[in-house]
């Protein structure tokens, strides 16, 4: 059984350079060795996702989606810019890795942080998961205080003023 989105290919049109996204990474984040595998995850409706595999690093790598022209709606920048706010006081965000608005690098400004795994709810379940009253009763109980959590954190603390 799957319940979690898996990569797999990269749409037509939406390919983007591996060569030039594992140079920006090596000159912006330590550590990384090996050959690059990008694949896209296929769900979403915004920003472009995809994994970076970077000799086992795993990643994501998000972007605005093919000739996006609404800029507000889709500002890479602005993304990374709370996840780096909230990621040491919300311990449920992901790192934020590395940021560019330099478009030559894959025709859109892009950023990438750190991989986590989880099974994203939408409107209709993972095929093979369910939820008994009990779970789904937990479930949501948990939903509620991870928000209050999260709209309890100082905002002007966490340089989100």
């Amino acid at each position: 059984m799957q319940v979690t989105d898996k990569a797999g290919t990269i749409r037509p049109g939406e390919e983007i350079d591996p060569g030039r996204v594992k140079t920006f990474l090596h000159e912006n984040i330590n550590g990384l060795k090996g050959n690059i595998v990008i694949t896209q995850f296929p769900g979403g409706f915004s920003n472009l996702t995809y994994l970076i595999d970077i000799g086992g690093k795993k990643m994501v790598l998000r972007r605005p989606p093919i000739g996006a022209m609404v800029k507000a709606g889709h500002d890479m920048g602005r993304e990374y810019r709370v996840l780096k706010a909230l990621y040491p006081v919300f311990p449920y965000c992901p790192e934020p890795l590395a940021y560019t608005d330099d478009t030559s690098i894959i025709g859109a400004p892009f950023f990438v942080m750190e991989k986590l795994s989880g099974i994203i709810l939408r409107k209709d379940m993972p095929k093979g998961l369910c939820f008994s009253r009990d779970q789904a009763e937990n479930l949501c109980r948990a939903l509620t205080n991870l928000l209050a959590d999260l709209h309890a954190i100082d905002i002007k603390k966490a340089g989100l003023d």
